[in-house]
């Protein structure tokens, strides 16, 4: 790809994200992977509905400006998937409504219920909070990015990833998508999770179909027992996780009762 080219795909994602309302003002970044050591990424502070080409800039793995102005001040997080992830060739980072809703709320989207998305992205966790912009960020993701192509950050939008800049967005999209429909249906009572034999017919057709990326198994797959990053068992976290959808149930069943 051409940088010119890859400049033109930024602007137009850009546009895609603005039009959609996953990112508002001068929120959000995406950045292309162009070269070994070469990251072409959005400047900080401009509105990525109204991106130009000429005003994006090009940084090294090092953070290090080549051409153009000031990168995005999350551009750290950036440079922490495409460390660790050789196969990551674009990342885009938003604040999609629902989705980061999901985050605040500290509920993570890791229950099988979609297909579209199992194929997707699997089970999607919460990184923990980290100050913006600063390298808090990029070590709250450090744990996970080997693992998946779409994350939540606690209090702080998403971020997700892909061999290019067309599959991360649509991630993204993905991402937003499932957060709507999750609490739609909440809202409505009752959400039904995929059973596990159904979940694996998923994942069988994922590798069938060799889908690029990473998926973690869903939670309710019974081959993901929501573990931490480390490894330790989370079952304490799944127990929090499940009161806090049982007390939004029962607090709009009141609600509707009034």
């Amino acid at each position: 790809m051409t940088s010119w080219k890859a400049r033109e795909e930024i602007c137009e994602a850009g546009r895609r994200l603005w039009q959609r309302g996953l990112l508002a003002g001068g929120d959000g970044n995406i950045s292309i992977r162009i070269g070994d050591d070469r990251i072409l990424c959005t400047p900080s502070g401009d509105c990525k509905g109204f991106l130009r080409p000429e005003s994006l800039v090009t940084i090294d793995l090092e953070g290090r400006v080549i051409d153009g102005g000031r990168p995005s001040s999350e551009i750290k997080m950036h440079l922490e998937v495409y460390r660790s992830r050789q196969d990551v060739g674009a990342v885009v980072h938003a604040h999609p409504p629902y989705a980061t809703a999901f985050s605040v709320a500290g509920i993570p989207l890791d229950r099988c219920i979609l297909p579209e998305a199992i194929l997707t992205m699997g089970a999607v966790p919460i990184a923990p909070y980290g100050t913006p912009s600063t390298d808090e960020v990029p070590a709250s993701i450090r744990a996970w990015v080997d693992r998946c192509d779409a994350l939540l950050l606690e209090n702080h939008g998403a971020v997700t990833f892909g061999d290019n800049l067309a599959l991360a967005l649509n991630r993204m999209e993905n991402l937003e998508h499932t957060a709507a429909i999750v609490h739609h249906a909440l809202q409505l009572g009752q959400v039904r999770v995929l059973t596990p034999a159904e979940a694996e017919k998923l994942r069988a057709v994922r590798e069938r179909l060799g889908l690029s990326g990473r998926a973690l198994p869903c939670e309710s797959a019974g081959m993901c027992l929501r573990t931490t990053p480390d490894g330790q068992d989370a079952r304490a976290e799944t127990k929090v996780v499940d009161a806090a959808v049982q007390a939004v149930l029962e607090f709009l069943s009141h609600k509707d009762r009034r």
